[in-house]
């Protein structure tokens, strides 16, 4: 008798221990970690990167290489055109490009970029910062502030000719 109650004993723990599922199997679906993805944009030949971080199952490969992003702009941004000049030729074989922007920031936190003017220079469009070159290059701009990108550049015309340049649009993109 003993025999007999043995085997169905026996069968019914090794049902019991290997049937039924563990609290770490479980476990293993609800696991989660945290990594660290960086980003990498481009603005004017130049290269920015920041690191996010993000929440993912603990079965999410590592990033290896860095993302390439769009180049975060300013939100809410506006500008205002104060003075545009371009005069072809100045009688001293030269061109002269002066500008006075007002470039305003109208949101609760200073930021760190890069203005990118679009020109037009005799019907070729192109986009690009002016900055290194003006007298004030509005790198930074306060909290709920503006900042005046001012600009007075002469070029010798035995570059080449330029007849017209029209601003077409400014943008604000962030590099902190």
């Amino acid at each position: 008798m003993k025999k007999i109650l043995k085997q169905p004993l026996l069968v019914l723990i090794a049902i019991l221990l290997f049937g039924c599922s563990s609290k770490d199997d479980d476990h293993d679906d609800d696991c989660m970690k945290t990594i660290t993805i960086p980003q990498i944009y481009l603005i004017n030949n130049q290269s920015y990167s920041y690191d996010i971080t993000q929440e993912v199952p603990c079965d999410f490969p590592e990033p290896s290489e860095p993302e390439l992003i769009d180049p975060p702009m300013l939100e809410n941004f506006s500008y205002e055109v104060l003075n545009f000049e371009f005069t072809p030729d100045t009688g001293n074989n030269t061109s002269r490009l002066q500008f006075e922007i007002k470039l305003n920031n109208p949101n609760n936190f200073a930021v760190s970029g890069l203005p990118l003017l679009t020109i037009d220079t005799d019907g070729l469009q192109t986009t690009g910062s002016f900055s290194n070159d003006a007298s004030i290059s509005c790198y930074q701009i306060d909290e709920n502030s503006d900042c005046i990108l001012t600009y007075d550049q002469q070029s010798s015309l035995d570059l080449g000719i330029v007849n017209t340049i029209e601003l077409i649009n400014v943008a604000y993109f962030i590099t902190n």
